[in-house]
């Protein structure tokens, strides 16, 4: 035998389980530490939560309001790759048409309470203790409350302020930083999703879409990078759930206006709307403008609730919009908006990436650090590094901007209900 051939048979194979942004870095992390990777994707296309859609042939939408942040690992990993493309930028006569609704009215500026707030350093705001009352106790209950609303823009939540302090103090100094984190890749995630794909392919690895599993392989590692609701019908272990939130998520086309407001922040209660094509008009036909939002619901409130709220703010940012309405569409993003940490808990107490067996998990409601897709990033890597060193390939210390996330025991065995394999049966 050739030593061509002893190398190309002691290639460790692996299999990533999901291709949206989770599934697609874990696969080019794994990729590029020699392994033969597979990719099974559910659908005919690639992207998940990431994918941009056409609809009616004209307007080019995202799942729900999409940014990329600058402040993240990924943002690097991205670029060192290539990977993310020309930007949308955002201009300066855009900017200030920024809108905060609080007290029933518009107002170019915050309440002086919340802006003393977004100085206040998130490592001393504290775990155990809710967001408004440690907020109400630094800068006054008006200050505080609207601070929890304008965080929902990174939460999807209908109730920021009775989460963690210290995970909502995070999200809402990266929303407010001057200059933004929030970027906007032009043509939308999918521009992205889509340079991810070709690279993996460039890599080796082998994507099959329209691949519904209902069992893992088990020829190697498997990186299991799907919702976390398909992960726990998927691996049959119902230990893999964790807070997330409910939200409306709101999507319409208007013939063009000047004067409209560019985004629109609810201080009065969670919600966020934006006027995406005054970043990128490729989104929309000329003359028109394309608008995406998202505004939290509570338990046991109907979308009627969020959508009302959400017309509300249209009429006072964007006069005369309904009769410029070009098209329209509602829907209802329940348990996949990412995770959101109560007081007491942190993103280490969420399911654990190592499940023991050789599978490993990761997405956005995982153990792993960061905002947003930043979380999905951490874990994914993480997930790959720890694939590669079960199949004998990569450090044994999870190298890399996941490294040592992994949550939980290190072995994957759940106190609560032991060790599994990869069927997901209890051993």
């Amino acid at each position: 035998m050739s030593e061509s051939s002893r190398g190309a048979r002691s290639k460790p194979r692996l299999t990533v389980v999901g291709g949206g942004f989770a599934g697609l870095t874990a696969a080019i992390t794994a990729a590029e530490g020699g392994a033969e990777v597979t990719l099974h994707e559910a659908h005919r296309t690639l992207g998940g939560r990431a994918r941009t859609a056409e609809a009616e042939g004209r307007y080019r939408t995202n799942d729900g309001p999409h940014a990329l942040y600058n402040g993240g690992a990924h943002w690097a990993w991205l670029r060192t790759r290539n990977l993310i493309g020309r930007l949308a930028p955002l201009s300066p006569v855009e900017a200030l048409r920024l809108r905060l609704h609080h007290r029933g009215r518009l107002h170019r500026l915050p309440p002086l309470g919340m802006l003393r707030l977004l100085g206040r350093s998130p490592a001393k705001a504290p775990i155990d203790a809710d967001f408004l009352g440690w907020a109400t106790g630094e800068v006054g209950p008006t200050g505080a409350r609207a601070a929890a609303h304008y965080a929902a823009v990174a939460l999807f939540h209908h109730d920021p302020g009775a989460l963690s302090a210290a995970f909502v103090q995070e999200r809402l100094r990266r929303a407010t930083k001057l200059p933004p984190e929030a970027h906007y890749p032009r043509g939308g995630w999918s521009s992205v999703i889509e340079r991810m794909a070709a690279h993996a392919r460039d890599l080796g690895v082998r994507t099959e879409t329209g691949a519904r599993l209902d069992r893992l392989p088990e020829d190697g590692p498997v990186v299991v990078a799907t919702s976390l609701a398909a992960a726990r019908s998927l691996l049959d272990d119902e230990s893999l759930s964790w807070p997330s939130g409910r939200t409306v998520l709101l999507d319409l086309a208007v013939r063009a206006r000047r004067g409209d407001a560019f985004a629109l922040s609810d201080l009065d209660a969670p919600g966020w709307i934006e006027r995406f094509s005054a970043l990128d008009p490729t989104l929309a036909p000329a003359g028109e403008q394309l608008i995406q939002g998202q505004i939290p619901i509570g338990p046991g409130q109907g979308k009627e609730a969020g959508t009302a709220r959400a017309e509300h703010l249209l009429d006072l940012g964007m006069p005369g919009w309904r009769d410029r309405l070009t098209w329209r569409r509602t829907s209802l993003a329940e348990g996949r908006t990412g995770a959101v940490d109560h007081p007491g808990t942190t993103w280490r107490d969420r399911p654990a990436i190592d499940r023991g067996d050789g599978v490993y998990l990761a997405g956005d409601q995982v153990a792993a650090p960061g905002v947003l897709s930043e979380v999905s990033f951490h874990s994914a890597v993480e997930a790959a590094t720890l694939a590669l060193r079960s199949a004998g390939r990569g450090s044994a210390t999870g190298n890399g901007p996941g490294g040592g996330t992994g949550g939980g025991t290190r072995d994957g065995k759940d106190p609560a209900t032991g060790p599994r394999d990869r069927r997901g049966v209890r051993r």
